[in-house]
């Protein structure tokens, strides 16, 4: 279990408990935590579960795959250090803490 924090744009926290083995969308959608949209799923065939890492966790975070960087394309102002798709961000006890940050709006 990973205690993670999601930030509205607004600035709004939300601080929730998410089981390991769930992703970083499917804890955002189980929590009713706007912001995320996940069109798709988590197939990783859309851009709208798109968030901003904090800068303490872009290291610590598994690299992006070839495919989460083509869909990452089509996010709403992409950060090339930052941004990530939370559906690619599985949950473990290494993620407690996590801090992510949602754009103005999800394309």
């Amino acid at each position: 279990m990973a205690k993670i924090t999601y930030i509205e744009h607004g600035g709004k926290e939300h601080i929730v408990d998410v089981a390991n083995g769930l992703t970083v969308m499917e804890g955002a959608r189980d929590n009713g935590i706007p912001g995320i949209e996940a069109d798709c799923g988590g197939a990783c065939a859309c851009s709208t579960c798109h968030v901003y890492v904090d800068g303490a966790w872009v290291e610590k975070i598994p690299a992006k795959d070839a495919m989460e960087e083509d869909m990452l394309d089509f996010a709403y102002e992409p950060d090339p250090a930052r941004s990530r798709l939370t559906c690619q961000l599985k949950v473990t006890d290494a993620l407690d803490g996590l801090i992510v940050q949602m754009p103005e709006k999800q394309i």
